[in-house]
């Protein structure tokens, strides 16, 4: 899914590769034991103990992800009172940096080509990582997308969202964020950035992302974030 977005000219970056993450942890690392036992365990369908919090997390994030700031945007823009120029800006500044976002994190995900959790869980017998466990009949709680994992999109976007909020608005803001994949659900924030990590953070109850998918993510968005704004 979306094999050509890499190929894509950006709006402001001067290439798609330009905050490319570095390399993925080997499949024989601690760290990769430690991030893949910890989606087997919580992000597993019939999971015990993922938190009954993390599951309503995986169920509320689970829409498209720039649905969510773009919204959180729309309020904070509203309750702020700005003008109609300033609304202007901020929503092109939000929205060329998701554009370069989404074109950046694609650029990353066909480079590596990592396995989603669904897979590497089944397979980890075979990882050569004696600390990983193969669980041939592991399931994701949340639908698998149909791209590989290696950064997060969730966590691109969310922190890019936050990055640029905050240099407007301050990084202070309470938040009321519904989603249109669990109606009548209202999760509360004081900060972008908490908004943004929960965000991030939910793909992993939700089966479809590790902790190294979001470290990665995360500052990716934060990079095209930074090179958007100073641009």
């Amino acid at each position: 899914m979306f094999t050509h977005w890499p190929a894509v000219t950006p709006f402001v970056l001067d290439q798609a590769g330009q905050f490319r993450p570095g390399p993925y942890p080997a499949l024989d690392s601690a760290r990769y034991a430690r991030a893949l036992n910890e989606v087997a365990a919580t992000g597993r369908d019939t999971s015990t103990t993922r938190t009954a919090d993390q599951t309503v997390q995986a169920r509320f994030w689970a829409a498209p992800i720039w649905n969510y700031w773009n919204e959180i945007a729309q309020s904070v823009v509203a309750g702020s009172r700005s003008g109609l120029i300033d609304a202007a800006r901020v929503f092109a500044q939000l929205n060329l940096t998701f554009a370069d976002a989404v074109i950046a994190f694609y650029e990353a995900k066909y480079h590596y080509r990592i396995w989603r959790p669904i897979t590497a869980v089944r397979l980890a017998a075979d990882d050569g990582n004696p600390a990983t466990d193969g669980i041939p009949d592991w399931s994701s709680l949340a639908t698998t997308p149909a791209d590989p994992a290696y950064p997060g999109a969730h966590s691109v976007v969310a922190q890019a969202g936050a990055r640029v909020l905050s240099e407007e608005y301050g990084p202070n803001w309470a938040l009321e964020v519904t989603s249109e994949a669990l109606p009548n659900v209202v999760r509360r924030f004081d900060t972008f950035q908490d908004a943004a990590d929960e965000a991030g953070l939910s793909r992993i109850p939700a089966g479809v992302h590790t902790r190294l998918d979001h470290d990665a993510g995360r500052q990716l968005g934060l990079d095209v974030a930074e090179f958007v704004l100073c641009s």
